[in-house]
């Protein structure tokens, strides 16, 4: 028994070296989270201050899609990508976190050869590092309903001035907040 053991060690312990490898996250990883909903993904990335907002499932509404706390200082920064695609740094480590507003869904781009479930009430995550510039199809390689077929988007791999062109033009928490207070607004002055 105790060779057996041994043996079983042995050929576990290289196998461990090399997982903890694969789930470490590199440091100076670019954090995004990815919001799956039935039947569509949506994306938040950190402003200028480098850090994710909190969120709670508690806020999340029409107003507030992403749950953000508003009265978080980190969270008014925040880029909200809505029903869009996602752009990244080529050659810049991305950790993906991962969340469901509702079911079961699994976030999928063969071509980075990474998958990960996103489940209802937890956060999962991992990374990878795109090392080529294109288009790259998302999918959901969960069945989650009968829209499933299509819950698609793309990643955009770009060099870095075309990524800041597309970042410069995406929107804040604040900046969405705002809108939709002025749309509110006038909406109640046309009545």
């Amino acid at each position: 028994t105790l060779l057996t053991a041994l043996g079983v060690a042995a050929l576990l312990a290289p196998g461990l070296v090399v997982w903890n490898k694969y789930v470490t996250v590199p440091e100076d990883a670019y954090k995004i989270e990815v919001m799956a909903y039935q039947w569509g993904w949506n994306y938040r990335l950190p402003g200028e201050d480098g850090v994710l907002g909190k969120t709670s499932v508690a806020l999340i509404n029409d107003e507030n899609p992403y749950g953000l706390d508003p009265k978080d200082p980190n969270s008014r920064d925040d880029i909200l990508i809505m029903d869009a695609d996602l752009h990244l740094k080529v050659d810049r480590p991305v950790k993906i976190e991962l969340r469901s507003l509702d079911v079961l869904h699994n976030f999928y781009v063969p071509q980075f050869r990474a998958k990960m479930d996103t489940l209802p009430g937890i956060i999962t995550y991992y990374w990878f590092t795109p090392t080529k510039t294109g288009d790259f199809e998302i999918l959901c390689a969960e069945y989650c309903g009968t829209g499933h077929y299509a819950m698609r988007g793309y990643v955009k791999v770009d060099e870095e001035q075309d990524y800041l062109n597309w970042l410069a033009q995406q929107i804040s928490f604040e900046k969405m907040l705002a809108k939709k207070k002025l749309d509110k607004n006038l909406l109640i002055a046309e009545k």
